[in-house]
């Protein structure tokens, strides 16, 4: 496992996050503590430091899981959670990025992680109702108090994010190290305003999903898995022609380079931007030794080209508009 600075700090974190969104059976299918705690090790052992949750994950029980998988080691790992999702759907101010929900859903992550800071504090998702002046400086707040070290935001505008960070700048708060969104070959929009816009501030990318719901992992075009099973599976999931044509076009690869359909997928979104921390999130021991493996992976140019055209992306206006009329802005002098 190599290692980077998460984003313009000092923080150095793995180039694989451990997504713990899995962690716990309460809401549908996920993995019991004993198969986190293998999970975790496996992890650990192959040199990650990251582990990414939220205090609605799970309904609370991914955090405390983690809490109690951390004992006696909890400062080796990066530890990240979210706010910003309802603590109590019969309370007004339950949910939200507003100070009150801060200070409360800080309080009750701290609590279940057994830890007394948390590493990075994520905003979950934009809230159009709280002002961005008040998120950012009760963020500042909480770093300034040690129970936070570092913010990040995730599922949120490229307009707000900077105008968050240009805020923050202007008046000496703590800016945002990190951005999280979904990112895949089958959802690439972060390609057109954010992951341009976290480039230029220097943040830290981490990709949820990176394989677009299970989609790519070769479940559905494997030829490991039975021809019947995979016919079920299509049958049972709602998944339209252009994503199977996708899956079809990683299993191509991933069997051409002598990888599986997850490694190369994961390995995609590391090749496409460099700057991309994939989240694996895994239900079982098996599941995330595979996907470790994607960081023996390299895909040549042509591979990530030809993976790449099958999406039929396009970064659309005003992108593809101003790449368009260059020669016709800059005349000779064009590049």
């Amino acid at each position: 496992m190599r290692y980077r600075t998460f984003g313009p700090t000092g923080l150095r974190v793995s180039e694989l996050v451990l997504g713990a969104m899995t962690f716990g059976e309460q809401g549908g299918v996920g993995a019991p503590p004993e198969e986190c705690r293998r999970i975790l090790d496996a992890y650990a052992d192959a040199g990650g430091n990251v582990i990414d949750t939220a205090i609605n994950y799970r309904g609370g029980a991914s955090e405390e899981i983690v809490g109690e998988l951390l004992q006696g080691r909890r400062d080796r790992f990066v530890l990240g959670t979210k706010y910003t999702v309802t603590r109590d759907s019969t309370d007004a101010n339950g949910g939200g990025n507003h100070r009150k929900n801060l200070r409360l859903s800080l309080e009750t992550s701290l609590r279940r992680l057994r830890s007394d800071y948390v590493d990075i504090y994520w905003v979950h998702l934009w809230d159009r109702h709280s002002p961005l002046e008040e998120t950012m400086r009760a963020l500042d707040d909480a770093v300034s108090s040690g129970k936070v070290l570092y913010v990040g935001i995730s599922d949120a505008p490229a307009w707000v994010v900077s105008r968050a960070n240009t805020l923050a700048e202007w008046r000496g708060w703590t800016q945002f190290a990190g951005l999280q969104v979904p990112y895949s070959l089958l959802n690439r929009d972060a390609e057109r305003e954010l992951l341009p816009m976290a480039a230029a501030y220097g943040m830290a990318v981490t990709a949820w999903s990176p394989l677009g719901g299970g989609v790519l992992s070769g479940k559905y075009t494997s030829s490991d898995v039975p021809l019947e099973q995979r016919r079920t599976r299509l049958d049972a999931a709602s998944i339209d022609e252009h994503d199977l044509t996708v899956a079809r076009a990683v299993q191509s690869v991933a069997d051409e380079v002598g990888a599986t359909p997850s490694q190369v997928a994961l390995a995609w979104t590391r090749a496409r931007w460099p700057g991309v921390l994939p989240i694996i999130g895994a239900r079982t021991l098996e599941q995330v030794s595979d996907n470790l493996g994607c960081t023996d992976v390299r895909l040549d140019p042509d591979l990530v080209q030809r993976l790449e055209d099958v999406t039929g992306f396009t970064a659309g206006f005003p992108t593809d508009f101003i790449a368009q009329n260059t020669p016709w802005v800059f005349g000779a002098a064009a590049i």
